[in-house]
């Protein structure tokens, strides 16, 4: 039946049309909050983890020219949101380079939240964010058997602390090779 290639383009399309379609709704180039410290990570006590993100120097952060793995490995999201904010969407790109170019690299997407709300519902929205990580490079062609989405909801956190830094750090995507 010619109905299949027909469908994958259609989701592929949809796909791309929802990610163009997003828009940002704060944040900075370094992953840090509006107004707040240019390091991301300033008083939050994980100074050094390399999971905050890249330089900040413009739109290549994460990008390797050498097909290493990209350095950043850690995207982050607004409260209650699964949405890929757009300054990580070179950092998803250069990951999904990375994956297309060694096609038996494996990753998985480590989905985590802040403590904030049920287990049951932030073991979800765990899961819908690496899903919509997931989805990304989907649609940048990497292939479905390369990726592995788990969800650790609040089980995990990066950073211990009831406040909105904490918080932050805690609401985040992990790319586990």
């Amino acid at each position: 039946m010619q109905l299949k290639p027909y469908a994958r383009t259609l989701a592929v399309a949809l796909s791309l049309a929802f990610v163009a379609g997003c828009s940002s709704s704060g944040g900075t180039q370094d992953g840090t909050m509006d107004g707040s410290a240019g390091n991301g990570a300033a008083g939050s006590g994980v100074a050094g983890t390399g999971q905050v993100s890249g330089s900040g120097l413009g739109g290549d952060a994460g990008q390797q020219a050498d097909g290493r793995i990209p350095e950043q490995r850690t995207i982050y999201f607004e409260f209650d949101s699964d949405r890929i904010r757009s300054e990580f969407e070179p950092v998803l790109a250069a990951h999904a380079r990375y994956l297309r170019s060694n096609g038996n690299a494996r990753v998985a997407l480590q989905g985590h939240t802040d403590e904030r709300g049920t287990r049951e519902y932030n073991m979800g929205l765990g899961e819908r964010r690496a899903r919509s990580v997931e989805r990304f490079l989907s649609v940048q062609g990497v292939s479905p058997s390369q990726v592995e989405v788990v969800s650790y909801g609040e089980e995990r956190p990066a950073v211990r602390g009831n406040n909105e830094e904490a918080y932050a750090q805690n609401r985040r995507v992990v790319f586990a090779y």
